[in-house]
């Protein structure tokens, strides 16, 4: 009995290999999927990143002497001239050093007379012979002194007439205060920044830009510069400067465009944006769809034209867009991509699709 059931099973299983073998069995059915020819096309990329417009040249204004502020001017916003008065501080010690040094200089102008008669007179004895030599000389060494401290009393004085003008605080260069750091009733430091001036003139646009947007090769040197709150207004810009470092706090590099003819509109603070244009270069574009991962990173499944089994085929990505993804290498034109249909393939899989080369 047990002979018996042996034999069943094993002629059951040689006709299950026969049918598997048999030439006349129906293929496996293909699979229907959504196919596109890989095609070069000229892609220009841009950039668009936003600023503001500063003046080219500031320059941060400060008392020469110090003193308590007993009167300030303007404030920020407020457009000056050169040679405005901006703030003036309290100048009785000013004018208590001019009165100390002006009674120096009469002090040495007496002495200077008196040096002046006794040489002189030394001058009038020593060629009648009435005196020595050595009082003539004592007499002219005098007369020299007291012309030396003459001229150190005078400029003593001329300097404490620079203090004195140094209460009044003024403006370098015509142009507009963007900031200030002191109050009526405070104590200024010499040298302590009391105002900013952004000196009329040349404008920058200055934008803080990421690293790697270096690493690309632009078109031209040409910026386009837009007025956010009004984009109608429009102007060009050059790249003036380039930050030799790289900003800790926001890891942004900072960039500097001269304006070409700013129009009036972009005033100091404005908030510009920037737009630069890549060199063209040839890239393949290929919608999301297509796009699957293999073992090492991004690929896509290629069709064989002949057997119309797919394969898998690694490449190189150049950036990611809205609705599509930029390959910028491991293709090549005239390959049959899969677009769509793509979740169920495997290595070899026979596929089928309506021919669309366009």
């Amino acid at each position: 009995m047990p002979r018996i059931v042996v034999s069943a099973a094993l002629l059951l299983t040689a006709a299950l290999l026969a049918g598997c073998g048999n030439p006349d069995a129906p293929p496996p059915q293909a699979l229907l999927v959504k196919t596109e020819i890989v095609k070069l096309r000229t892609r220009q990329a841009s950039v668009a990143l936003t600023g503001d417009v500063q003046a080219r040249f500031k320059a941060d204004l400060a008392f020469r002497v110090s003193g308590r502020v007993v009167e300030r001017m303007v404030d920020v916003g407020a457009h000056v001239n050169a040679g405005d008065v901006l703030a003036k501080i309290d100048p009785t010690e000013q004018l208590a050093d001019i009165e100390s040094a002006k009674a120096t200089v009469a002090a040495a102008e007496s002495q200077l007379r008196v040096a002046t008669s006794n040489f002189e007179r030394q001058q009038g004895l020593l060629a009648k012979g009435f005196t020595t030599r050595p009082s003539f000389d004592q007499a002219q060494q005098a007369l020299r002194t007291a012309e030396g401290s003459l001229d150190g009393a005078k400029a003593q004085l001329a300097t404490a007439n620079d203090a004195l003008s140094y209460t009044n605080l003024r403006a370098s260069a015509p142009g507009l205060i963007t900031a200030r750091t002191i109050e009526v009733g405070q104590i200024a430091q010499a040298a302590q920044t009391a105002f900013t001036l952004a000196q009329d003139g040349a404008r920058d646009a200055v934008i803080d830009v990421y690293e790697s947007i270096f690493f690309q090769q632009y078109d031209s040197d040409v910026v386009q510069l837009n007025l956010v709150s009004n984009p109608e207004v429009k102007a060009t810009g050059h790249v003036r400067e380039i930050s030799p470092t790289i900003d800790p706090k926001t890891s942004t590099v900072r960039v500097k465009l001269t304006i070409d003819n700013p129009p009036a509109a972009m005033t100091l603070g404005s908030i510009v944006t920037g737009t630069g244009q890549w060199k063209p270069v040839q890239r393949v574009i290929l919608p999301w769809s297509a796009l699957t991962a293999g073992s090492n990173g991004p690929a896509v499944w290629i069709v064989d034209p002949a057997s119309r089994a797919v394969s898998l085929k690694p490449v190189v990505i150049d950036s990611y867009e809205t609705g599509t993804v930029i390959i910028k290498d491991g293709l090549a034109p005239g390959e049959r991509v899969v677009t769509e249909g793509n979740k169920m393939l495997s290595v070899g899989q026979i596929v089928t699709f309506e021919r669309d080369d366009k």
